[in-house]
């Protein structure tokens, strides 16, 4: 939660509060997907989504020419990525995929002083707060019905 706590705020402020919110679930969908077909292993978390939204402040930081920016958020990356190695349980598949992801769709998104957010954007990301909803109720209509049969 530090990090998100942390990318966050900075995100949004260069991609607006729709790309953030669109950059966040697909860093974590990339993150998932690397996951899936390099380990095969389910995997919980927001860690990949949380590598997308490094990816995509460091994808800004290179186009405007800031230097002292990308220096400090590959730091990041690199030491997030020597961590997961040294640390058990981390799937660092996913991180490298969140990261991955976050760093295309922000080379592809553009960032809100260049353009306002579209109607589009905007509606992606009701869609996705919307997906999550939807499955914030069938997990706990699953887990409830697990309970309860057993």
């Amino acid at each position: 939660m530090m990090w998100i706590r942390n990318l966050g705020p900075s995100v949004t402020e260069v991609f607006g509060p729709a790309r953030a919110f669109v950059l966040f679930n697909l860093g974590g969908a990339f993150g998932f997907l690397v996951s899936n077909v390099m380990n095969g292993t389910p995997t919980i978390g927001a860690s990949g989504s949380i590598f997308g939204l490094l990816g995509a402040l460091i994808v800004y930081g290179r186009r405007r020419g800031s230097s002292m920016m990308s220096q400090q958020l590959w730091q990041w990356a690199i030491v997030l990525f020597v961590f997961g190695f040294l640390m058990p349980g981390i799937n660092n598949w996913a991180h490298a995929g969140g990261f991955a992801g976050g760093w295309g769709c922000a080379y592809l998104m553009g960032f809100i002083d260049e353009q306002r957010e579209s109607t589009a954007m905007v509606l992606l990301a009701l869609a996705f707060i919307g997906v999550t909803v939807i499955g914030i109720i069938l997990s706990f209509t699953k887990v409830t019905g697990s309970l309860l049969a057993g």
